[in-house]
Parts: structure tokens; C-alpha cells; sequence
């Protein structure tokens, strides 16, 4: 058993009793899940040698998507059919992260402004490629993944896009490779998206809800070459099928403080957090996403309607 499921068996009764009238029903399912995912509370299934006949019960997996039993193996799948996408060129991953008074719009309403931040962080890069000044090209196909967790498990809403340093000219002739490591001016692209961003909270009615500074503070995008993409495949392929901590950073539990470990931005130097059980899993449950939320969004080529039948999805 995990650290993380045996926190959430020792003390999800309690957290509910506490917390269940200001719980999602997301949240609420997803306590039950880690706490009795593999307990048997989920169901059993058999497996039977087909040579000997020998048959074996297990206790059933809870499928919930934020377990963090249930998801290392889709990890695993999910690097190796990203690898079978990679072009044989450079590669950039840029991040776009939401300022604290558009964190807070979004815990009110997350569906809402966590699909404004995908598509329009997609727009913004895309356009900006488009530009002769930079690439002068549509992206070739690039994907963005969610995140919303900080490295303390705090709240903290952001998006990892990679994309293909080039694409194809508008006649489909010729391949058009962007400037070495440099793919668009991230001063530009954050003004973008800081506008892309502005029109769609007013189209949501969300705009009255932020303060008007907001839209006159710069905000927080970065833009870096990652080489072939292989190894930006595999740091994002750790963090998309879990929820905000693995199981090896939690170093100490003693049934009822967790301590775990984190590194500041930019140092590799390991901290210690030590927090109540019952903390650790509120910040966990912060990061249940709506029902039905595609975290991870497909552009171009890598798009779902793009593909040839037969193509890895």
C-alpha cells in the first residue's frame, strides 16, 4: 500500500466529517476511491492460468483518475505513444501560468477558466508562430497538459505546452524550422495571451469578478528549447496521470503528521514540508479536476480530427 492511500485510509472519515458540506461531489468521490482502491471495497476480480487452471481472486482497482494506485501504468503508455509523434527536430516547451486574482475566478469556476487557459494559451502560440517575424508557419502539432499544483501541493493553475520548432509552409511544399532555440518573443506572447484571456472572461461574465489591474500586469509565460522533446515527454508524463505529489517524495508519516520533500524554483537543493494529515489531503483534494475535463488538449497534426485511422491517439 502507498503512503498517500494509507494518509487518505487513516483519516478520510475524519476529513469528511469536517469538510463534507463544502466538498465537490469530484472531491468526495475521489476521498472514497484512494481510500479503497485495492480494500476489496471496490469489487474483485479472478485470473486463471490458461495451462493449469489455476485460479487466483484480486481485490479490484477504483479507476478513479486521480488515484494515484491506478495511474503509473497510463503514464508509461502515455510517454510512449507521445514519443511515436516526435519530429525530427528541436523542440520548445512553454508554460503559462494564471496571476493569483485569476487563481481565485478559477476556483469558483474551474471548468470555465481551465479550458480558457488551454485554448488560449493554444491561440496565442499559435498565432505568434504564424507571424513571419518568428516562424512564419502554423505549429506543426503541439499538445498542453494542466497543471494545477505548486510544489508545496498549494494551488497554483498553469499549462505546459510543447510544441515542434516549425512547420509546414501554407503550400505543404516545404518544412520551415524555427531560428535555432529561439521560437517566438515571449514579451509578445504573454501580452497575447493576457489579451486572448481578458476577451474570454468577459464572454464568460467572469471579468467583473477580477480586479481591473489584472489586465495591466504583465503575466507569467516562459518559452524554452528542450532539445529532441524526449526528456520534456518524460517530466510531463510523471505528472499527468497523478495528482500534485508521487508517493516517493512523502519521506516520514507517523499517522499523523506527513513530511515530504520539495525543491524551490530554479534549486535543486531538497526541503522538507511537514504538515497535519488532514492538510495534506485538503491540498490533495484541490486538485480534483470537473467531471469530464480533458486536461491534456492535441493541436494540429496531434489533434483528434488530424488523425489517420490506425494513428496513435
Amino acid at each position: 500500500m502507498s503512503r498517500i492511500q494509507q494518509i487518505f485510509r487513516d483519516h478520510a472519515a475524519a476529513y469528511e466529517r469536517q469538510f463534507g458540506s463544502r466538498m465537490s461531489q469530484g472531491q468526495i468521490r475521489t476521498l472514497r476511491a484512494v481510500r479503497d482502491c485495492r480494500s476489496g471495497e471496490c469489487g474483485h476480480h479472478m485470473f486463471e492460468c490458461p495451462d493449469c487452471g489455476t485460479k487466483q481472486v484480486a481485490n479490484s482497482s477504483c479507476g478513479n483518475r486521480h488515484c494515484p494506485v491506478c495511474q503509473n501504468e497510463k503514464a508509461a503508455q502515455w510517454v510512449y505513444r507521445r514519443e511515436q509523434d516526435l519530429l525530427p527536430c528541436n523542440y520548445f516547451m512553454a508554460t503559462f501560468t494564471l496571476l493569483e486574482a485569476v487563481q481565485n475566478v478559477a476556483w469558483q469556476h474551474p471548468a470555465e477558466v481551465y479550458d480558457a487557459l488551454l485554448d488560449e494559451a493554444a491561440s496565442a502560440l499559435r498565432t505568434l508562430e504564424a507571424d513571419p517575424r518568428f516562424v512564419g508557419c502554423r505549429v506543426s502539432g503541439c499538445f498542453g497538459v494542466l497543471h494545477t499544483w505548486g510544489r508545496q501541493l498549494q494551488y497554483h493553475p498553469h499549462a505546459h505546452f510543447v510544441i515542434p520548432g516549425g512547420g509546414l509552409s501554407a503550400d505543404g511544399s516545404r518544412w520551415i524550422a524555427a531560428n535555432g532555440d529561439f521560437l517566438v518573443h515571449v514579451r509578445a506572447l504573454s501580452l497575447m495571451f493576457r489579451g486572448k484571456m481578458r476577451s474570454r472572461m468577459a464572454k464568460l461574465g467572469l471579468l467583473a469578478n477580477m480586479p481591473a489591474e489584472v489586465w495591466r500586469q504583465d503575466w507569467v509565460v516562459h518559452c524554452e528549447a528542450v532539445g529532441d522533446g524526449r526528456a520534456v515527454m518524460k517530466y510531463l508524463g510523471a505528472y499527468v496521470f497523478r495528482v500534485a505529489i508521487s508517493d516517493s517524495r512523502i519521506v516520514a508519516y507517523d499517522g499523523q503528521q506527513v513530511s515530504f520533500i520539495y525543491q524551490k524554483v530554479g534549486q535543486t537543493k531538497w526541503r522538507t514540508c511537514t504538515i497535519s494529515a488532514i492538510e495534506f489531503i485538503r491540498r490533495f483534494l484541490m486538485h480534483v479536476l470537473p467531471k469530464g475535463f480533458v486536461k491534456i488538449r492535441h493541436y494540429g497534426f496531434l489533434a483528434p480530427n488530424s488523425r489517420t485511422p490506425g494513428s496513435l491517439s
